[in-house]
This record gives structure tokens, sequence and C-alpha cells, in this order.
């Protein structure tokens, strides 16, 4: 079979919203991606973040370590390169990143399962520019589910009432440059699936994302044109739509060797449910050629933690 991830102007959902969700429908079907054009991020202040992000990962490792916590599963603050793995997979995968999550009072109910994220005081823009980026990923991935709960037949505030306080997360990820060969079989990051709803994923300075939909035979590499977002569905989002909307396999492949020495930056922002939030099949998904491929329920946070242990972040 042959795919294309075609990008998609989101100037097209103003001038036909029909239009606008057939595409990003059709490519999520297809292939669980989309390149969305246009996105409207200010791109100083995604340059800020990129910025934090560079000035964070080039502290001594002594004073990134200040920002780990070992008992809470990777969700808050930095996780240290060769910690996380994939889903089924021995290897390590060869980054380091941070996590920036939702901004809730300490008296809040979700307090206790949302964690609050660690201030950076090393760099002097870092807090600033992650949490304003992470509330500007928030209101446009809450903008695309509008599309998407149409696009599914359900109403549109459907997706939005139970992400508003979803425990989201802005990634900061850094692979660094491979000025040796790695060990056999590692990766910058190995074949996996997301767990959350959906993830935007600001394009990166070097090139390495690869997917394969159902039916691919080979890896298929992910080029987003500069200024435009990849998005693609998580594993809550297809187990809600019971595998109407898939959740694609990805991967980010090591580096060729004359690009090597240099470092990878990404940001990801993951979309989530509120902890408490029932994924169970819709029912205008499940039909006789569909049947319910998961039945039961899962709450999201449940979902969560099972994947946390799958991935090594958890360790029981």
């Amino acid at each position: 079979m042959s795919f294309e991830i075609k990008p998609i102007s989101l100037k097209l959902r103003d001038q036909n919203a029909e239009a606008f969700r057939n595409a990003l429908m059709t490519s999520f079907k297809e292939t669980g991606f989309a390149v969305i054009e246009d996105h409207g991020l200010d791109q100083a202040l995604i340059d800020r973040a990129y910025k934090a992000s560079r000035d964070f990962f080039a502290l001594p490792a002594d004073l990134k370590q200040n920002y780990f916590d070992p008992q809470g599963g990777g969700q808050r603050g930095y996780t240290p390169f060769g910690t996380e793995n994939a889903k089924g997979v021995a290897a390590i995968d060869l980054k380091e990143f941070w996590h920036t999550g939702r901004n809730l009072p300490a008296d809040h109910p979700k307090a206790d399962i949302m964690a609050e994220t660690p201030s950076v005081s090393e760099v002097s823009d870092f807090d600033g520019a992650t949490n304003e980026l992470f509330q500007a990923f928030d209101m446009l991935g809450q903008d695309l589910l509008r599309s998407i709960a149409i696009g599914l037949d359900l109403e549109a505030d459907y997706f939005t009432k139970r992400v508003k306080e979803g425990n989201s997360i802005l990634r900061l990820l850094h692979y660094p440059a491979q000025e040796t060969p790695p060990a056999e079989g590692s990766v910058r990051a190995a074949a996996h699936e997301d767990i959350n709803v959906i993830t935007l994923l600001l394009g990166a300075d070097e090139a390495g994302l690869q997917v394969k939909p159902r039916g691919a035979d080979n890896w298929i590499p992910v080029y987003a044109p500069e200024g435009s977002m990849v998005i693609n569905v998580g594993d809550m989002l297809q187990r809600l739509t019971n595998n109407v909307l898939q959740s694609t396999t990805h991967q980010v492949v090591n580096p060729a060797p004359e690009r090597s020495r240099f470092s990878r930056y990404s940001m990801p922002f993951f979309l989530h449910f509120e902890p408490d939030v029932e994924i169970a099949s819709l029912d205008n998904c499940v039909t006789d050629e569909n049947p319910n491929h998961y039945p039961g329920s899962i709450t999201a946070n449940a979902y969560l933690l099972e994947r946390l242990r799958e991935i090594g972040l958890i360790k029981d």
C-alpha cells in the first residue's frame, strides 16, 4: 500500500469546516498522523521555548539531576538519559527529557495525581516560556478536538469537557549527538505508540521521525514543512473509537553518519483526558463490521499508569 501524509492548512477550517474535518479524519484513519500548516502558534514563543530547552539540557548533569524525581514516574521535571524504553523493547531510548504539566492550586482535588512542575532557577526564561507554550498547545489541541468530535458524529464539546483539566504534558526532548556508535539495538526512540488522546509535535531541527501505518510494509518518513505541526492519534483515542482512528507505531531513528555530531531537539505536547474519565468504545464506533475490540472500560489514569510501568518509568 502507498501512504502519503499531505499537509492540511488550519485556515481551511475557517473557509470550509467540513472540508477541513474530512481531510483531518481521512488522514487519521489512513495513517494515524496529520501535518497541520498555519497552526497559529506564536513563532516567537516557540523560539523562546526551544532556547530554554537547549539551555536547560546544556546544564551540567548534576544540576539537571536535581530536577529528577525517581518516584514520579517521569511525569514532571527531568528524566535522565537512558531511563525510558519503548513498550516491549529491552533497549533503552537514547534521549533525555523534561515534562511540564498543568498548573493546579495546591488544594485542587486532582493535585495528588497531577503533581506540581519544578521551577528551574538556572535558566531565566525556562518557567515562563514552557508554561506559556503549554497553554498555547492546550488551547490548540482542544480546538482540534472539536473538529474530531464532529467528525465522529459527537457533540462538538465531547472531548473538550473531558480534557479541560486533563493530565496533559509538554515534553522537551533532547537526543544527544552520537559521537560514538550507539549500542546495538538502541535508537533515539524505539518503535512505540503514544498513550494519550492526541499528540501535537512541533517540527524537530533534525530528521528521524518515521511512521508505520496499518497495512504498510515499510517505515515512512514524516516530512513537516517549516512552520507546520505534526498531529497524531494516541492509544486513548484509538481505544475510545474502537480502532476507527488508529494510533500508529512510530520511531525516531539514529542519524545518518554525517549528522551524528548534531543533537536533535523536539517539543511534543501529549493531550490527556482528566484522570477519572472512563475510556470505553463509543457506541457509534461499534458495528457488525467493526465489533467491539475493547470490552469493558478503564480510567484514563489507570491506563496511563499501566503504560508507565511498561516503559520502565514506574518500577514495581
